[in-house]
Formats: structure tokens, C-alpha cells, sequence
């Protein structure tokens, strides 16, 4: 990595942060409608951009000011502890943030502490629900588990607050739960879903699939669990499940040795002919691909002290980081979908075991995401937007992303 690189990217980092830092410079109409726009939301409304500010704030390169004015945007009007609350959205997603912000300034403890009420209710309604469906040796759907919607997310998020308290042990032991076989004469694993990618029934996809993602998919819990085993935080069965998640991941690994990879999610029809298609190589985002996919690996092979599969892991998004090819297909900024997810998953395994030849490619991927954002015309959003791609770039200027860690919503940390 050059000397300039870190220099570069903080400065386009602040820039970023600094056109982000009025709600009503941001939105001058008010908001923009959606979903993923409601401030409460941390993909795209005011609490991911909260996020940024907070990130900033802590680190000594913006102000806490500002980062208030994003936390009361984040949570005006009524929260949500409902059925749709996750840790993307409602109240998981404001506890999630205000514990960034209340590690350095007790002016958010109480309100922490009522967020921490309703996450800690959404939870365990959402364990009940899931353990009824394994009593009943159901399929679980999409949401149950999954990282945005589900219980893998609100396990990173306990883990994060409070790695001791009953609730995490309980959500981590759900994840365990999760991967114990159920009756299936075809043998397909547990957390195999009877719908389409989108959580809904789907004609392309009439028995279901098979999910890697970490946004979606078993790669989520994988990355939970490991990070709770080199935590000291195991609870009974937590390695078998690590090491049944890995058998699986293991069986679908293409490429070679030099550049393995992962599916994205795979078909009925694909599982029982045993085959992918190279072709259907994902591109190297962090919601599918190898970004994702490749950072649960390192973290279970660290879990599990197994170089070999640390080796492949990091063998994996060095390769994809040398080929521009691969590089190409993935032109978005954001984190999702872009180059800052692939950004941030590559500086997290590069500082988690030391990689040099991981860390060399990081300066030329930072060129890469600060030459998209000059093309402007960029959301503001935070998990494909400019806020995310901000993040990235703040993580690689500073060298750190202390904790609470805020990638923990990615599941990267």
C-alpha cells in the first residue's frame, strides 16, 4: 500500500461526510419515499447516515454535533418493535447505533436502555417463533435467520452489546439450533429455504434454495458463530455447527486452490446434480459473493484453528483483488453491492491475520471506489450509498474501526 493511499481516502471520506451533514441539505423536500428511506431504517434513512457521523465522532474527525442531528432524525415519529423490527430496521437498528454513540458520551444511556428493552422483546418473540417451526421440523423462511431481517442479525447485535447476558447465549444457541439436521431423505441442510431469494415463493425456484450470502444465507450465521467461538463466548454444539456449515460450504467450493469460490445460492435442481456452472459465479459483492463469503471462511478457519481454510479464504479475495475482470462487475460504490463492501471485507481480513499481499491490493480498490464517486449522482443511503462508501474509505484512512465495531452490521466484525 502507498503512503498516500490512507491520506487520499480520509479526504475523500470527510468530503463525503461533509456534504452528508444536514438532514435538509441531504433531503431539502423531506425525505424521499420507501421503506428503506424512513429514518429509522439503517439501509437507507437517517439512521445509517447517523452511522457515518458517529463513526466520525469517535474517532476525532467530526463532531458530535452533527452526529446528534442524524441520531434525532434516526428517531423521530414512533419506533418500531413490531414484527418488522430488525437489525436494519425499528428498534434493533436505533439500539445498534446508539450503542456506537453511548460508549463515548453518557448523554444516550437511557435511551440505549429503552431501545435495549424493545430489541431484547423483538428477540425473544422471534426465538419462540423459530423454535416452534424446528419443533414442527418445518423449513425456516428467509426472514427467520438471515442477517437483515432475522435472527443472525440480532445475534451480532447482543454479541456487540452485551456478548454475557442470557439473550445472547439464547440467540446464539438458536443459531446452533438452526444447522441440526431435520428429517430429509434428500439430505439437503437445515437452512435450506422452500422459497425463492426473495423470501417469497418463486416459480424459478419451486423447491426452494440453498443460500450462502451473508446478507441471506447460512454465511451469516457462520460468521456470527465463529466470532463468538474466538470470542470465548462457545455455548454446547457451537463448533459442530461451525463445522457442519463449513461441510456444506466446503462441498459447493469451486475454482481451485489458487482462487476458490462460492455460489451465491443454489437450486434444487443444481443440488441434486451436484454441479454449478462457472457461469454463475457471483460477482464479488458482500450481500452474494466473495466478499462476504470469503471473510465468514477466514473467521471459521480461525475458529476452528484451521490454516488451511484460513489460507483459501484469504487465497479467495486475493485472487478476485488481482483480476480486473472481476473487479469490473461490481462498478456500484456502495457496500452491498459495490466496491466499499469489497473494500471493507478486504481490510478486515488484511488486518485480522496481518496479510500483507491482501493489504498491497487495498490502495488500488480505494482508487477505484474514490473514481466512481467522482462520477457523482450517488444515493446518500448507507448500505449502496455514498454514507457506506464513506465508512469504508474513513476505516481505511484511520487504519482502525474500533469497538463496538460498526461493521458489525455486515457481519464482518
Amino acid at each position: 500500500m502507498t503512503t498516500t493511499a490512507p491520506t487520499t481516502a480520509l479526504s475523500t471520506a470527510d468530503q463525503l461526510a461533509h456534504a452528508l451533514a444536514d438532514p435538509h441539505t441531504v433531503w431539502p423536500g423531506g425525505r424521499p419515499s420507501g421503506g428503506r428511506a424512513w429514518p429509522q431504517s439503517l439501509a437507507g434513512g437517517a439512521s445509517g447516515i447517523a452511522l457515518l457521523h458517529i463513526e466520525r465522532a469517535r474517532a476525532g474527525r467530526g463532531d458530535w454535533d452533527t452526529a446528534h442531528t442524524w441520531l434525532a432524525a434516526a428517531v423521530h415519529g414512533e419506533v418500531s418493535a413490531a414484527a418488522n423490527a430488525n437489525l436494519y430496521f425499528g428498534a434493533p437498528a436505533l439500539a445498534f447505533i446508539t450503542h456506537r454513540a453511548a460508549g463515548a458520551s453518557s448523554r444516550y444511556l437511557r435511551v440505549l436502555e429503552r431501545l435495549d428493552e424493545a430489541t431484547l422483546t423483538v428477540t425473544r418473540t422471534r426465538l419462540a417463533a423459530a423454535h416452534r417451526r424446528i419443533d414442527h421440523a418445518e423449513r425456516p423462511p428467509m426472514e427467520e435467520f438471515d442477517l437483515i431481517q432475522g435472527l443472525s442479525g440480532l445475534a451480532a447485535y447482543h454479541l456487540s452489546r452485551h456478548p454475557h447476558h442470557e439473550i445472547t447465549r439464547d440467540v446464539l444457541s438458536y443459531l446452533v439450533r438452526l444447522t441440526e439436521p431435520l428429517p430429509d431423505p434428500d439430505g439437503l441442510p437445515s437452512w435450506w429455504m422452500n422459497v425463492g431469494p426473495t423470501g417469497a415463493p418463486s416459480a424459478d425456484y419451486p423447491q426452494g434454495h440453498g443460500n450462502f450470502g451473508l446478507s441471506h444465507g447460512i454465511g451469516s450465521a457462520l460468521s456470527v458463530l465463529s466470532q463468538s467461538l474466538l470470542r470465548d463466548l462457545a455455548v454446547p454444539g457451537m463448533v459442530e455447527a461451525v463445522e457442519r456449515i463449513c461441510v456444506w460450504m466446503d462441498q459447493w467450493r469451486q475454482g481451485d486452490e489458487a482462487g476458490p469460490w462460492w455460489p451465491g445460492l443454489i437450486s434444487r435442481e443444481q443440488a441434486s446434480d451436484g454441479h454449478v456452472h462457472p457461469d454463475l459465479r457471483p460477482r464479488p459483492s458482500w450481500c452474494y459473493g466473495v466478499s462476504g463469503t470469503a471473510r465468514a471462511q477466514q473467521l471459521a478457519g480461525l475458529a476452528l484453528r484451521d490454516p488451511a481454510r484460513v489460507k483459501a479464504a484469504e487465497s479467495a479475495i486475493l485472487t478476485t483483488l488481482r483480476d480486473p475482470l472481476q473487479l469490473d462487475t461490481v462498478p456500484e460504490i456502495g457496500l452491498c453491492h459495490g466496491t466499499a463492501g469489497l473494500l471493507q471485507a478486504s481490510w478486515r481480513m488484511a488486518t485480522e491475520t496481518g496479510s500483507p499481499a491482501i493489504a498491497a491490493e487495498l490502495s488500488h480498490l480505494a482508487n477505484r471506489l474514490i473514481t466512481a464517486l467522482d462520477q457523482g449522482g450517488h444515493d446518500p443511503e448507507l448500505l449502496d450509498g455514498a454514507a457506506g462508501a464513506a465508512l469504508a474509505l474513513h476505516t481505511l484512512g484511520t487504519g482502525s474501526a474500533p469497538a463496538p465495531h460498526w461493521d458489525t452490521f455486515l457481519a464482518l466484525a
